[in-house]
């Protein structure tokens, strides 16, 4: 499953149950515990396997008017001692039966939230009959209705525990089922579909008005990854031979006006597949594979087996209407929830704790496919940008948690970027260390526990078959917090300009409140070094810190003039880790200049902004090096000349500074520095726009950079005040050729005041109004304009069009306020974004607990701001009700 809030903060878009406990067994982890606020926790430790497995299941789902009938049949055999337990919510349960005997109120006991059988049969054939009302689900999980009047649809979500909302079942990831499903309604809803594929469809016997659909799917799946969708929906077809010769069908479904903008998302797929079979030798394995486009969806996108539930915002793309930022998220979402075909569905998670087993495996592969994709350096800084903006903040606060977490209340609150973008880091420090044998590993994973449920234990196990060992980094998956590595440099010189250079790393990992102390962890520290003369690249390899300090030496270092050599580290960002390398900013300017590695030229950048915006340097060896790197790499690499420009946005500044924040302050030093640049280089901007002219769209590496760097240039030269680049930005904004060109106009204009703003905001909205997706870009354009009132941003919320049943509108308006510290961190901000919050909570709780925890770091604010935050968050929570945001609020505020 694809997490939105990293996804969106590509394209600038945003930053981002009952209180009834579930029941003991609602998870494979069997145990609660109640801390100190009666919140009931899961612990990791007590799991203990099903009593039961699901030979197969039988679902016959009948959608009607104002309700929905579900009839399951359940052939259980029993594995281990223990009652016969299912889950299940919001629904009515209608009959029961095993092996054909009607059970009677005295042979089971329903509780809210389960239904136990105490003295069932070792084989046991489970009849149930249910009725519920997806018409009235807002939760977005389960069988629920998205849309409106003619538009109105069915679907559902099932990850994690949305399947017991749909039917009484033993849901939990480690119970595996072949699944056949039968689905009803009337004939308005003319797209009926599940997992696997179509063996049978007709019309209703004795009622013309109704159909039905039956799918069997031949792979054995936990019943998160179950899919159904009630639809009117139009298809595009294709098709895909695979290296075992299987002829896939390939289908994308979405609403007849859309169905033109899945053409980049159908390419996207074929190239996946294709990716796969290259890179880790998996194949597709049924004969049909499905996508639906979905408005109302809380995440980007789900990987139900065979039937993947897609965000509209993750599957249509057009040059008209989309961004380039998300046009390329589509291919890697996509390309994320193919992957999952064999990391997660085929092999899937034992648990939930193990829920980074499966997502941080899969988002390294998609971030893998996308390097292939683009500029491998900025595919590079995109993902690290995006885990120091979010990961190291969330490391940073109250809600550090490892990517494995050994307890949660609701696990809806674990789809986080530790789990997703921490997880990945980790994969990708195991297969840098085992390097070849890296793919030798991961065939053996596939090969061993194909068919199963496992563990991070079980992954770490299959690699080390082929190789080196790489168990002990199990501490990488327990251990939270970021750890912080500090390095310098010896150098003896010896005869003949030859020494021996000595690196000297550490490193040490904060106390996290609840987990041990933290252990010294294995740390991957790619390294160069460069003759400080010549710019030489002289010597690549790979440090591996494993102690709390350790020194590795380089013997006969050849150097041009005996000068000593400089180490450029953690290149390419080979470990989620701060690094403080003893440079100077002489050091960082020859490495921006000299660096082999775009990524380390890149980080070279942002390290001399740092010590700008959190040492108080001066700038002038930062501006001096950044201008020289630019104009070299213009013509070279459009794309990355853009990023050398980027300064770190105020949410990973503040991640940054543990008390006595003040946002306004950290917002001025961050504009000074900015104007600054733009002023230095205002002689520059001109030259570089006029070479970078509107042509026809073309979606290619080069294309994209040069629009990139189109729009950051027109923000800039605007930044400096040259007049000329008003004229510009309206000129571009009027013959673009592209969404992107469009939207960095209008953005230029908004956020500069140009005189025809608001008559470029009018025209974009006539331009677009009927396309959802586009006016979700027209309200986060406002939501994030820099002269924008706090009243501003509520009057948008206020609009008719602002729908509260669609979270892409909702993230559009709230994640671009939440981006603004200045205004998030007001007495009127704080009011209007936590109103959100406790409006969603009774709708929402899902998406209502994610834009919460953005107020985490709340008690590093200076008085007496963090005062009023601390107030409206325990107001807060007296008025909150669902176990999603009781769970982050109360977290959140055991840190002040």
């Amino acid at each position: 499953m694809t997490d939105l809030t990293n996804t969106d903060a590509k394209d600038n878009a945003m930053i981002v149950d009952s209180m009834t406990p579930d029941a003991p067994d609602h998870n494979p982890e069997a145990t609660e515990a109640t801390d100190d606020a009666g919140i009931q926790k899961i612990y990791l430790k007590d799991y203990t396997p099903p009593s039961y497995s699901v030979e197969k299941v039988e679902l016959d789902i009948k959608l009607f008017e104002d309700h929905a009938t579900v009839d399951s049949v359940l052939t259980m055999k029993r594995q281990h001692p223990g009652d016969l337990v299912l889950l299940g919510q919001n629904m009515d349960l209608t009959a029961i039966s095993i092996n054909d005997k009607a059970l009677k109120d005295g042979e089971y006991q329903l509780d809210e939230g389960q239904l136990t059988v105490s003295d069932a049969p070792d084989d046991a054939v489970v009849k149930i009959s249910v009725r519920h009302e997806p018409q009235k689900n807002t939760e977005l999980e389960g069988l629920y209705i998205a849309g409106e009047g003619d538009d109105v649809m069915f679907v559902t979500q099932c990850e994690p525990e949305g399947f017991r909302k749909i039917t009484y079942y033993p849901d939990r990831p480690d119970v595996l089922s072949v699944f056949t499903t039968r689905l009803e309604a009337g004939k308005k809803f003319p797209t009926l579909l599940a997992n696997g594929d179509l063996i049978e469809s007709g019309e209703v016997e004795g009622d013309s008005n109704r159909h039905y659909a039956i799918w069997h799917d031949v792979s054995k799946k936990p019943s998160y990854l179950f899919a159904c969708v009630f639809a009117d929906l139009a298809v595009l077809e294709d098709s895909y031979t695979t290296i075992e010769g299987r002829d896939v069908k390939l289908q994308i479904y979405a609403k007849a006006y859309d169905i033109d903008k899945c053409h980049v998302a159908m390419q996207a797929l074929k190239d996946s597949m294709h990716w796969d079979e290259e890179n880790y030798g998996r194949a597709y394995d049924l004969d049909r594979y499905m996508i639906v486009a979905v408005s109302q969806f809380n995440m980007g996108a789900m990987e139900n087996k065979g039937l993947n539930i897609f965000n509209t915002s993750c599957v249509l793309s057009s040059p008209e209407t989309t961004t380039d930022a998300r046009s390329f998220s589509v291919k890697s979402i996509i390309a994320h929830e193919y992957f999952h075909n064999w990391t997660g569905n085929r092999v899937t998670c034992r648990d939930w704790f193990q829920l980074c087993l499966k997502e941080g495996l899969t988002v390294y592969r998609d971030q893998s496919f996308s390097a292939d994709h683009q500029s491998p350096a900025v595919q590079r800084i995109d993902d690290v940008s995006m885990l120091r903006a979010y990961q190291f903040t969330e490391d940073a606060g109250p809600l550090s948690h490892p990517p494995r977490p050994s307890s949660f209340v609701e696990i809806n609150n674990f789809y986080t970027t530790t789990v997703y973008e921490k997880g990945a880091e980790v994969v990708r420090m195991l297969a840098n260390t085992l390097g070849d044998e890296y793919r030798q590993g991961t065939d053996t994973y596939f090969d061993r526990y194909d068919g199963q449920a496992v563990t991070v234990e079980d992954w770490l196990s299959a690699l080390s078959a082929e190789g080196k060992s790489v168990e002990h980094f199990i501490d990488w998956y327990t251990q939270p917090g970021t750890p912080e590595v500090s390095g310098h440099q010896s150098f003896e010189l010896g005869k003949d300009n030859v020494g021996k250079l000595t690196v000297t790393l550490s490193q040490k990992t904060r106390q996290v409140e609840g987990y041990e102390a933290p252990k010294p962890l294995p740390i991957p520290v790619a390294a160069a070094l460069f003759d400080r003369t010549s710019g030489e690249l002289i010597e690549e390899r790979l440090l591996m810190l494993e102690q709390e300090s350790q020194d590795f030496v380089f013997d006969q270092v050849t150097t041009v003039v005996g000068i000593e050599p400089i180490v450029s580290v953690l290149r390419d960002f080979s470990a989620p880790v701060q690094m403080k390398y003893q440079y100077s900013e002489a050091d960082l300017a020859f490495l921006l200049a000299h660096e082999t590695n775009g990524f380390n030229q890149w980080q070279s950048a942002q390290a001399l902004v740092n010590k700008i915006l959190l040492q108080n340097n001066e700038p002038e060896v930062y501006l001096q090096a950044v201008k020289k790197a630019f104009l070299s790499l213009v013509q070279d690499d459009a794309m990355l000349a853009a990023r050398i420009l980027d300064i770190p946005a105020e949410r990973e500044l503040a991640s940054a500074v543990n008390s006595d924040y003040q946002p306004s302050v950290m917002k001025q030093k961050r504009d000074l520095l900015k104007n600054n640049l733009a002023q230095f280089m205002a002689e520059d901007w001109q030259q570089v726009y006029s070479q970078l002219p509107i042509e026809s769209y073309e979606d290619t590496p080069q294309a994209r950079g040069k629009r990139a760097l189109r729009n950051v240039v027109l923000d800039m030269a605007l930044t400096a005040g040259i007049e000329e680049a008003h004229d510009w930005a309206y000129e571009q904004y009027q013959k673009a050729s592209c969404m992107t060109e469009r939207l960095g106009a209008l953005s230029a204009m908004v956020n500069h005041e140009h005189p025809q703003k608001q008559a470029v905001l009018a025209d974009f909205y006539e331009r677009f109004n009927k396309e959802a997706l586009v006016m979700d870009l027209w309200f986060s354009v406002q939501a994030g304009d820099e002269n924008a009132s706090v009243a501003d941003i509520a009057a948008l919320i206020e609009r008719k069009d602002f729908d509260w049943g669609t979270p892409n509108r909702i993230r559009a308006v709230v994640g671009s306020f939440a981006a603004q510290p200045t205004k998030l961190w007001s007495k009127e901000g704080l009011e209007t974004y936590i109103a959100v919050v406790q409006k969603l909570d009774e709708t929402n709780p899902v998406l209502a607990s994610r834009l919460l925890q953005t107020l985490s770091r709340w008690y590093t604010l200076a008085e007496p701001v963090r005062a009023e935050a601390k107030q409206q968050l325990q107001q807060l929570r007296r008025q909150v009700k669902s176990k999603n945001v009781t769970e982050s609020l109360h977290t959140i505020l055991k840190a002040g």
